[in-house]
C-alpha cells in the first residue's frame, strides 16, 4: 500500500507538512501493508488564482491535473491543514478549487486522515472541523486526527517526534479506527 501525506500550505518549512508526514510514518509502523510513504510539497503545484473566467480562458492548468493524478496513486492520504484566520490557506483553497475542476470527487473514495497543527492554543481546530465536513463531498472517507496545539512546544522537529506521551496516546487513539480497518482479519 502507498500512503501520501501533505501539509495544506505553501509555506517552505511547513509544520503541517512535517506533522502530516510524521502521522504517515506512524501509520506505516502500525499498518504492515503500508510499504511506501510519500510526502507531497504543494509548491510543486503552482497555479494561477481560480476564476470561472480564467478557466474558460486557459482551461485547467497541468499542475491541478498532476495533483489529482498524484493523489490517485495513493491507497491512503494524510492531510494536515494550516489555519489562516479560521479557514484553509489561500494557496490550498486555490489548489482545492482547481482540483475539483479536474474531478469533483478527487479523493476517489480513499481513506483520508485530516488533522491540523498550529503554533497557537487551538491547533487549527476550526479548519479541521471544516475539512472533516467538506472532504467527504470530494470523495474522502474521513478519519479525523487530532488538532495539535502549540506545535513547537509539543513536537520536536529535529527528532521528528511528539514530546509528550499524552499527545502520542491521543494520536494513536485517533488513528485507531483506521489502523483497525487495515489490520483486521476481514480486510482484503
Amino acid at each position: 500500500m502507498k500512503l501520501i501525506t501533505f501539509g495544506a500550505s505553501y509555506t517552505q518549512n511547513s509544520i503541517n507538512r512535517q506533522w502530516a508526514h510524521f502521522i504517515g510514518q506512524q501509520l506505516a509502523l502500525q499498518i504492515p501493508r503500508v510499504e511506501q510513504v510519500d510526502s507531497l510539497n504543494l509548491n510543486a503545484y503552482d497555479l494561477p488564482l481560480y476564476t470561472v473566467e480564467r478557466e474558460a480562458e486557459i482551461g485547467v492548468p497541468e499542475p491541478a491535473h498532476r495533483f489529482v493524478s498524484d493523489l490517485a496513486t495513493a491507497d491512503l492520504v494524510v492531510v494536515s491543514l494550516a489555519e489562516y484566520n479560521g479557514s484553509y490557506t489561500a494557496g490550498f483553497k486555490n489548489l482545492f478549487d482547481w482540483a475539483s475542476r479536474v474531478e469533483l470527487k478527487f479523493f476517489g473514495g480513499k481513506p483520508v486522515v485530516v488533522t491540523s497543527t498550529a503554533p497557537g492554543p487551538r491547533g487549527g481546530l476550526t479548519v479541521l472541523q471544516t475539512a472533516a465536513d467538506r472532504f467527504p463531498r470530494h470523495g474522502a472517507e474521513v478519519f479525523v486526527g487530532p488538532a495539535l496545539p502549540q506545535f513547537n512546544h509539543h513536537f520536536d522537529r529535529t527528532a521528528n517526534k511528539l514530546v509528550s506521551e499524552e499527545w502520542q496516546n491521543q494520536l494513536n487513539e485517533a488513528l485507531s479506527p483506521l489502523v483497525q480497518k487495515y489490520t483486521s482479519a476481514n480486510f482484503g
